[in-house]
C-alpha cells in the first residue's frame, strides 16, 4: 500500500501505476466534523471550529502560540488549473496541508465545449477535457494525501456542455465528489439548446444523485457577465431557484445543492452596504440548501493585495450570515498565470480571514431596521420576474426574450440580455421521446425505464453496468503519443535523476521565477525598463504580469516572470546553520531560575538603534520578554564604556550592536571590547556578543567575540545563547 511521507517528494510515477486496477476508496460528498461551541485550542476558546489536521502548515504567526493551527467549520476550496494533472497532483498536497479540502480542477477549455466524451489529451488548444486517466490518478493521489493530513479532501468538476451525463457517469464511476450542474449555464453561455441542456441536466443531475455528489449551480456567471453586475442580482435569485427546484425535482436531496453565491460588487462603490443585503437575501431564501460563499471575480484585477482585499471583505460576509463552502479566488484569473503559491495564498486567506471572525456573530447583531425594506425588496423584484416568466409561458420563452443578463434592475429592462432560440443552439433537436415500452439496462436513468418482471434493476441483464460493476469500465490509458503524461515526465526525468534544482511558479522545472521592482518613470517606460533589466540579469522569457501605477510620473510597481537558462546542483549545496532556538517555555523557566543582567549599546561613532532595540524590548519580542534585564548605553558608546557599565552593573553579557566599515573599524572594536575585558579581569565573566546587518559568527570569533549574529537575528536567539553558555559555565 502506497503512503506519503512527509519529508519526501510525492511519486507521480507510483500513482500512475496499475491506474487500470485502481477503484475510488469513497464516494460521496464529506464535510468537515464540527467541534463544540468553546472547544479549547492551545490558550483560546473557538466556537466554529472542526477537527484539526493531522499534517499541517500553520499560518505565520502561528509560532507566537504554540503552532496550533484551528481548522474553521467551512470547507476551504482550492482551485487549480495548471491544465497538467501530474502538477495539479502536487498542488492538491501542498493545498491540502494548508487547509484545503475542496480540490476544483478547473480546465481552461474544459469538456463543456466538447460534443461527445473525449479520453485523449489535446494539449495546448487553450485547455484540456477531463479524462479517466485524469481524474483516476487525481482521486488515487488525493486518497493518498488525504491519510497524510487526517481529513477527507472533495475532488470537484464540472458537468456541462453536450457530454454532460457521460461526464456525471464518468465522475460517478471515478469517485468525483462534487461537480458544478447548471443546464442554465449551458444554455446562456454555451449556446446549447434548451431542450436539450435540460433534458441532459435531468440525466445527469440523477447520477449525481445515485452516489451522493454534491451539487453547484452556476448562478453567478450572470453577475460575472454583466455590464452591470449589481443590477442582476433579482435574477440572481430567479436563475438559483430554477437550478435548485429543478436539481430536486431530478431526485437530489436538498442538502446536496449548494447556491453558488457571489457578492455582486466591489469597491470603491459602497461594497459591504450592497453585498451584505443580498446575501442576507439570498440565504433567508434559500435557507434548505448549502451555500458556496465565492469572491467576487467580476472585477478582479492582476493585483494581488487588491484581490487579497475582496477576498478578505467578502469572506466577512461569509461569517456574518452563513457558508457552507468558502471558495477561493486568486488574481491569477486575471493574470491567466496560474502559480503555485497563489493558490496557496488564496487558502490561507479564507483560513485567516474565518478564523480571526470566529465568534463575531456572538458580538455583532444586524440593524434590521435598516436592512429589512431593503432584503424585502430585493426578494418582491426576484418574485415578480419569476412571475413574468410563468406569464411569457415559461423558462425558454423567457429566455428567447431576452429577460436574463439584461443589465436593467429588474423590472427595468435595457433590451441587451443574452436571446437563444428554443429550436436552436448547439444539439437542436437532438431529444426524442421514448417509445412507451422503452427499456435500457442501465441504473440510475432519469425517466422511465420499463423494467421486465423478476429483475430488480436494470442492468441485472447485463450483468452489472459499470455504476454497478466497475469491473467493466473500460480503461485507456493514452491516444496521443506524441502529448501525453509520460512525455512530459521523460521531458524532466535528468533534473530528477541528477537532483537539479530549478525554480518553478506552474510546472516542474518550468525555471520561472517571480520578480518585482519599482521603477521612478510612468508605467510605459517603467514596463520597457523592467524587461531591459531582464534582459541584462541573463533572464529569458521576461513578462510583466502586474502593474500598478504609484503616480502617473514619479513611479510603477511591476511583477514579473522571467526564467532563468540554468540548474543548480542538490548535491553541491552548502546549506545554512539553523540557528538552535530555545522554546519560549524553556527560556521562561531558565531565566527565571537564573537572573541574567546585560549591557547593551551600539559602539564606535555609530548611531543605527534600530535593531538593537528589537532585540532587547519586549514590544519586538526582545530578550526582556524571558525576564533579561538590561542597561541600554545608546549609540556611539565606547567600548571602554560597555565594558565598565558591565561591571558596574554586574552583568553577564554584553549586548555590542555595530556596522561594518571599510576601514575595518568594526574589527577594532570588536578586539578593543575582547582586549579590555581581559585588561579589566573579567572575561572569563563576561560573554561578548556582537551583531550587526553585514555581521557573522565566524567574523565575531575570529575577533575575540564569542558569538556575532547577523540578519534575521530575534531575540530568541540571542537568549538561547546566553542561556546555552551560562549552563555551560554552570556546569564546569
Amino acid at each position: 500500500m502506497m503512503k506519503l511521507e512527509p519529508n519526501k517528494k510525492l511519486n507521480v510515477e507510483e500513482i500512475l501505476k496499475d491506474l487500470d486496477k485502481y477503484r475510488p476508496k469513497r464516494k460521496g460528498w464529506t464535510w468537515r466534523k464540527k467541534l463544540p461551541p468553546r472547544t479549547k485550542i492551545g490558550e483560546f476558546e473557538y466556537y466554529e471550529v472542526s477537527e484539526p489536521l493531522k499534517n499541517f502548515v500553520a499560518l505565520p504567526a502561528a509560532h507566537y502560540f504554540n503552532n496550533i493551527d484551528p481548522q474553521p467549520q467551512e470547507v476551504i476550496t482550492s482551485e487549480i488549473a495548471s491544465g497538467r494533472f501530474e502538477e495539479d497532483i502536487r498542488r492538491m498536497r501542498m493545498a491540502a496541508w494548508h487547509g484545503a479540502d475542496h480540490i476544483m480542477v478547473i480546465r481552461t477549455l474544459g469538456q463543456s465545449h466538447m460534443d461527445g466524451l473525449i479520453e485523449g489529451t489535446p494539449e495546448g488548444i487553450g485547455g484540456i477535457p477531463i479524462t479517466r486517466k485524469q481524474l483516476r490518478a487525481s482521486r488515487k493521489a488525493l486518497d493518498l494525501i488525504e491519510e497524510e493530513v487526517g481529513r477527507p479532501i472533495n475532488f470537484h468538476s464540472y458537468v456541462s456542455g453536450v457530454a454532460g451525463p457521460e461526464v456525471a457517469v464518468l465522475f460517478a464511476e471515478e469517485g468525483v465528489n462534487g461537480a458544478h450542474q447548471d443546464p442554465q449555464y449551458n444554455v446562456l453561455y454555451r449556446g446549447i439548446n434548451m431542450i436539450r441542456s435540460f433534458v441532459d441536466a435531468a440525466v445527469a443531475k440523477k447520477i449525481m444523485a445515485s452516489v451522493d455528489m454534491l451539487q453547484i449551480d452556476g448562478a453567478h456567471n450572470a453577475n460575472a457577465s454583466a455590464k452591470f453586475a449589481w443590477k442582476v442580482m433579482p435574477e440572481l435569485l430567479v436563475q438559483h431557484a430554477i437550478n435548485s427546484l429543478y436539481s430536486v425535482k431530478a431526485g437530489m436531496k436538498k442538502e446536496n445543492i449548494a447556491l453558488s453565491t457571489v457578492p455582486p460588487i466591489v469597491s470603491p462603490t459602497p461594497e459591504f452596504r450592497l453585498n451584505f443585503v443580498y446575501a442576507i437575501t439570498i440565504r433567508e431564501l434559500f435557507k434548505d440548501y448549502k451555500f458556496r460563499a465565492q469572491m467576487n471575480t467580476r472585477y478582479i484585477e492582476s493585483d494581488l493585495f487588491d484581490a487579497t482585499r475582496i477576498h478578505v471583505l467578502d469572506t466577512l460576509i461569509s461569517r456574518l450570515t452563513k457558508a457552507d463552502i468558502q471558495s477561493t479566488i486568486t488574481p491569477d484569473e486575471g493574470r491567466n498565470v496560474p502559480w503555485h503559491i497563489n493558490s496557496i495564498r488564496g487558502v490561507e486567506t479564507a483560513k485567516h480571514t474565518l478564523i480571526a471572525l470566529d465568534g463575531i456573530k456572538e458580538m455583532v447583531q444586524i440593524n434590521w431596521d435598516n436592512v429589512r425594506d431593503k432584503v424585502r425588496e430585493l426578494k418582491m423584484r426576484a418574485i415578480l420576474m419569476l412571475e413574468e416568466i410563468i406569464e411569457m409561458g415559461g423558462y425558454f420563452e423567457a429566455v428567447e426574450n431576452g429577460m436574463f443578463v439584461d443589465n436593467g434592475e429588474y423590472p427595468e429592462r435595457m433590451g441587451d440580455g443574452i436571446v437563444r432560440k428554443k429550436d436552436g443552439g448547439i444539439g437542436a433537436g437532438s431529444v426524442v421521446p421514448r417509445d412507451k415500452d422503452y427499456m435500457a439496462p442501465v441504473c440510475h436513468h432519469f425517466g422511465y425505464n420499463n423494467l421486465p418482471e423478476g429483475l430488480e434493476k436494470p442492468c441485472d441483464l447485463i450483468g452489472g453496468c459499470t455504476l454497478c460493476n466497475p469491473d467493466k469500465i473500460q480503461y485507456i490509458d493514452e491516444l496521443d503519443e506524441e502529448d501525453n503524461v509520460y512525455k512530459r515526465l521523460e521531458k524532466i526525468r535528468e533534473y530528477r535523476e541528477n537532483n537539479l534544482i530549478k525554480p518553478e511558479v506552474e510546472w516542474s522545472y518550468d525555471g520561472y521565477i517571480q520578480l518585482d521592482m519599482t521603477i521612478p518613470e510612468s508605467p510605459e517606460y517603467a514596463e520597457a525598463a523592467a524587461l531591459e533589466i531582464c534582459k541584462r540579469m541573463g533572464l529569458e522569457d521576461a513578462q510583466v504580469i502586474a502593474k500598478t501605477v504609484l503616480h502617473p510620473t514619479e513611479g510603477t510597481y511591476l511583477e514579473l516572470k522571467a526564467k532563468v537558462p540554468f540548474a543548480i546542483k542538490k548535491d553541491e549545496l552548502v546549506l545554512p546553520k539553523k540557528a538552535e532556538v530555545m522554546s519560549d517555555d524553556e527560556l521562561f523557566e531558565f531565566f527565571a531560575k537564573n537572573k541574567v543582567k546585560v549591557v547593551a549599546g551600539t559602539v564606535g561613532n555609530d548611531e543605527h538603534n534600530v535593531g538593537i532595540r528589537e532585540i532587547l524590548d519586549i514590544k519586538h519580542g526582545g530578550i526582556e520578554k524571558y525576564g533579561i534585564k538590561y542597561e541600554y548605553l545608546g549609540t556611539s558608546v565606547p567600548p571602554e564604556k560597555l565594558i565598565d557599565a558591565a561591571i558596574e552593573f554586574g552583568a553577564q553579557a554584553v549586548l555590542a550592536s555595530m556596522i561594518v566599515t571599510h576601514n575595518d573599524v568594526h574589527v577594532e572594536n570588536m578586539k578593543k571590547l575582547h582586549q579590555l575585558a581581559i585588561e579589566k579581569g573579567v572575561r572569563d565573566k563576561l560573554l561578548l556578543i556582537v551583531g550587526g546587518t553585514q555581521l557573522n559568527d565566524d567574523l565575531a570569533k575570529e575577533n575575540g567575540m564569542d558569538a556575532g549574529f547577523g540578519r534575521g537575528t530575534k531575540g530568541a536567539h540571542v537568549a538561547t545563547f546566553i542561556a546555552k553558555k551560562l549552563k555551560e559555565k554552570m556546569e564546569e
